[in-house]
């Protein structure tokens, strides 16, 4: 049986990374999806509101398990879940340098562990969660992210933008 991991922020999951998690939920027998903590980043969602989307959004899937893993490297936590491989998606030539350095680092802590890259095709190349994050709020701004997170992701960022125009009414 073939395990992998895909982790990241998914702050918020966006159409491209339900593209990798949808292929790569064809190759292997089970798929982790792990939500990240960074503590270098200012998330718009919790972590438990980044786990309850994703619950949400993957539901169809039998052999997604969703988790959560903070304070540890990557091949570390892959190690621990008795991964063999972690998955990761290439955008562009700057995901490419980057991925492959990182591909580099862990096989130094975890030879046994593989990545495996993903490009998707050219519809999500240039989506990301900070692209959509920077749209919020412009005129206009949610038939645009219509377009690059799942109907319940843009529910989620509606109510969050009315929240924050709401508060700072008061």
């Amino acid at each position: 049986m073939t395990k992998a991991i895909y982790a990241g922020s998914f702050d918020p999951i966006t159409n491209g990374h339900l593209w990798v998690i949808d292929k790569a939920a064809t190759i292997f027998d089970e798929l982790v999806v792990a939500v990240g903590d960074n503590p270098g980043k200012n998330y718009t969602f919790s972590m438990d509101e980044r786990v309850g989307l994703l619950k949400k959004t993957l539901i169809k899937y039998k052999n997604i398990k969703i988790d959560q893993f903070s304070g540890e490297f990557l091949v570390n936590y892959a190690l621990n879940e008795q991964a063999s491989f972690i998955v990761r998606g290439i955008r562009n030539n700057q995901d490419y340098e980057f991925e492959k350095t990182l591909r580099y680092v862990n096989s130094d802590v975890c030879s046994s562990i593989d990545a495996i890259f993903l490009i998707p095709p050219r519809d999500f190349a240039e989506v990301s969660s900070s692209l959509v994050k920077g749209f919020v709020g412009t005129k206009g701004w949610q038939q645009i992210v219509a377009k690059y997170v799942p109907e319940i992701v843009l529910d989620k960022l509606i109510n969050k933008y009315e929240e924050e125009v709401n508060a700072k009414r008061k």
